[in-house]
């Protein structure tokens, strides 16, 4: 295979770090068995290593001492229990972030149609995209919420939601508080500790730099959410109600041991303070980049273009689709970005992109260099000069 550049991190970091491969490796030929479902050895040795994950889960993002992570197949299946298994009212106010991925958006949009509740947008400044705290204080006063949803992180334009202090706006209404830190976890530092936080999901192969096939989230202050998925948990066999009394109710089904080994691997490759050094890299380098881009004529980026965010920009090329600049830039120069609207529905009345259907996202990731970068930079520049 002809070797390309990666520009799509947002969507699934690539590659891995080498531990991962490893460790994946070693789980599917050595410990690819039912982790707790058996007496012998190499069940409890499976099930040690999906509890030893857990608990570095918990570590990241500094749980409450009650904090338990549950694994999920995914992000999305985990934002689907999280969300589906609130006790839903009639009059339930729901606030959003417009960054919100469908992973949230779409489960949201099924469950207030069965319940009836009300789904808020919180505010923003509509040409910085910053949440806008003085506007959020006042819906909050005059339509307490009852639900936050937040993502950490947009996968669209980078920008980071400062999620700590709008759900501090919120706590005298004793909300539900969800974040969505698909985007976030293993790159910024997360704090759960005496924050009145109660679930934060997390994606194992984005900033985590783990595989495909995991995810989660934490449940950080004990609430007990209704089951969504059904099914065998290895225990308790006769019993046709689920036992909710720990994690394993919330994970029906065979736990995907080779997937939870390269997550584990993939944190314990990722000290502090190298969280820390990609963390600042991805910026500085995001930063070079938009400042090249500035300076060609046709190119359009969107806020915020040169700090406050991850290693995640948006632009669009005038008088090209989103689409056509992707497929040139595969089909021409080797490079692989996304193209559209990411997933993520709210955002782009903002952005006012709808003419180019969507943005073209470039995301940086761990293994991202400048020189990279560089020829991203020139193939962009010829495509806009061909316009």
């Amino acid at each position: 295979m002809e070797r390309f550049l990666y520009f799509d991190n947002a969507s699934t970091t690539y590659p891995k770090p080498e531990p991962v491969y490893q460790a994946m490796e070693d789980a599917n030929r050595r410990l690819a068995v039912n982790a707790g479902r058996g007496s012998y050895c190499l069940a409890k040795e499976a099930f040690q290593l999906i509890e030893a994950t857990r608990e570095e889960i918990c570590r990241m993002v500094n749980g409450n001492p009650i904090a338990e992570a549950v694994l999920t197949p995914s992000a999305t299946i985990a934002c689907n229990q999280v969300l589906g298994g609130i006790g839903w009212k009639h009059e339930d106010v729901v606030y959003v972030t417009p960054f919100e991925h469908n992973a949230v958006m779409r489960v949201l949009f099924h469950l207030q149609k069965t319940y009836g509740f009300t789904v808020e947008e919180l505010a923003v400044h509509p040409e910085s995209l910053e949440m806008d705290k003085e506007k959020i204080k006042y819906q909050f006063l005059k339509n307490p919420p009852t639900a936050l949803v937040m993502a950490h992180v947009s996968n669209v334009t980078g920008y980071a939601i400062p999620w700590e202090e709008i759900a501090k706006l919120a706590e005298s209404s004793h909300p539900t508080v969800i974040v969505d830190g698909s985007q976030a976890l293993g790159l910024l530092p997360v704090q759960l500790k005496n924050q009145n936080v109660d679930f934060y999901i997390f994606a194992g192969h984005k900033t985590l730099y783990g595989p495909l096939g995991i995810g989660g989230y934490v449940n950080n202050r004990g609430k007990r959410l209704n089951p969504v998925l059904f099914g065998g948990t290895g225990s308790d066999s006769l019993n046709m109600e689920l036992d909710l009394g720990d994690v394993k109710g919330y994970e029906p089904g065979s736990m995907n041991i080779v997937s939870a080994a390269g997550l584990y691997a993939a944190i314990r490759d990722l000290p502090q303070a190298e969280m820390v050094r990609r963390l600042q890299e991805e910026q500085r380098l995001r930063s070079w980049l938009a400042g090249q881009l500035g300076r060609i004529p046709g190119v359009i980026l969107y806020p915020p273009v040169s700090h406050g965010a991850t290693g995640i920009l948006s632009l669009n090329i005038e008088g090209y689709q989103a689409q056509d600049v992707g497929a040139l830039l595969d089909e021409e120069y080797h490079i692989a970005v996304r193209t559209g609207y990411h997933c993520a529905p709210l955002v782009h009345k903002y952005l006012k992109d709808r003419e180019y259907g969507g943005t073209v996202r470039v995301s940086l990731g761990r293994f991202t260099t400048e020189k990279e970068l560089g020829q991203l930079i020139g193939a962009l520049e010829e495509i806009a000069m061909d316009r």
